[in-house]
């Protein structure tokens, strides 16, 4: 195994050669540790002596059956971090926020599997079955009430399991006031349920304690250029590097700034009319034109794109943009998620 030392100043191809389980990296020490442990002091304020075992490997889960949190390799250390980024155009949990939202949602499934839940009578009946398989990619329906919002993708909407993580997650968050944001909801059933059992198990001591570690990163032999051309394919990055060109080519990058408007702040004010008139134009639901919207104002924040022309010329090529872009994902699929 390398020390980070040793690789910290390769550029990317040499990186892209090394194997996954020549890369020495604990978690005491690296950033990590601090978002574990705000993760530890949530739960303890919340009376739950629980605390899940994590280790590093080549994405985030929870396995089944065990209380435990595999985190991805490149949090661990900024080199890596960077590789992500080049990689697959974003770091996933890369900011504290972030990864304390997906710490929650893992851990939402790693107390169901040390509490045993998920046998519970009223939790299949209000989530559904755990027996329920797992889809390759889901279309979720973003005006639901159903459901709680935690992660990105309505996410909860994918699998019952996620389901009842994504609830945890929003009832673990300090602050989050979910009695008053999901008035009403049907979501509030769920919600009111996690609590309960919550309250139930505060103080006691889980029920499964193994401390099985899969796929931890020294058992992994696949190189990182190997993981990379994996995942790039599944979460289809080539097509949203495309993705990213068209709204470079639409808005100026932020270096050039020179007082103009946030493009993502300029969308999000017009989002109503452009949405309508691209339904006027496509006649397709207004749930799949509004993901595609917001994917796309995503897009624009995260890299800091600003207005380059006038409002009324970004106004119409940014319609056209979104009419195709809705019509290439409802021709290919794209519409629904990868998980």
């Amino acid at each position: 195994m390398l020390p980070p030392s040793v690789w910290a100043d390769w550029d990317d191809e040499r990186l892209l050669d090394l194997r996954l389980c020549d890369l020495d990296l604990p978690i005491v020490g690296s950033g990590l540790e601090d978002r574990i442990a705000e993760l530890s002091q949530e739960l303890e304020a919340r009376g739950l002596v629980f605390r899940p075992h994590f280790w590093l490997s080549d994405e985030w889960f929870c396995p089944d059956g065990a209380p435990g949190i595999a985190i991805p390799f490149y949090l661990a250390h900024p080199r890596l971090a960077r590789l992500e980024l080049a990689q697959m155009l974003e770091v996933e949990g890369g900011t504290r926020e972030w990864c304390l939202r997906i710490l929650r949602h893992e851990t939402g499934h790693a107390i169901e599997n040390a509490y045993l839940l998920r046998r519970r009578r009223r939790r299949r009946e209000l989530f559904g079955p755990t027996s329920l398989p797992y889809p390759d990619s889901y279309a979720p329906k973003p005006y639901s009430r159903s459901y709680v919002i935690h992660l990105d993708g309505w996410y909860a909407q994918s699998h019952p399991d996620e389901d009842f993580a994504e609830t945890f997650a929003v009832w673990l968050t300090a602050g989050s006031d979910w009695r008053a944001r999901y008035a009403g909801w049907p979501a509030l059933r769920k919600l009111g349920y996690v609590d309960r059992v919550m309250r139930g198990i505060a103080g006691r001591p889980p029920l499964v304690r193994t401390r099985r570690t899969p796929d931890a990163l020294p058992s992994l032999r696949r190189t990182l250029r190997w993981h990379y051309q994996r995942r790039r394919q599944h979460y289809r990055v080539d097509e949203r590097d495309s993705y990213d060109r068209s709204l470079r080519r639409l808005f100026c990058d932020a270096s050039g700034d020179t007082g103009r408007p946030s493009a993502a702040a300029f969308l999000s004010r017009i989002r109503r009319e452009v949405r309508r008139r691209v339904q006027r134009w496509t006649g397709e639901y207004q749930y799949l034109i509004d993901q595609v919207l917001a994917d796309l104002i995503e897009r624009c924040r995260k890299l800091d794109l600003r207005l380059a022309g006038t409002q009324e010329e970004a106004k119409l090529e940014f319609t056209t943009l979104l009419t195709a872009q809705t019509m290439t994902r409802l021709h290919h699929g794209r519409h629904r998620v990868p998980l």
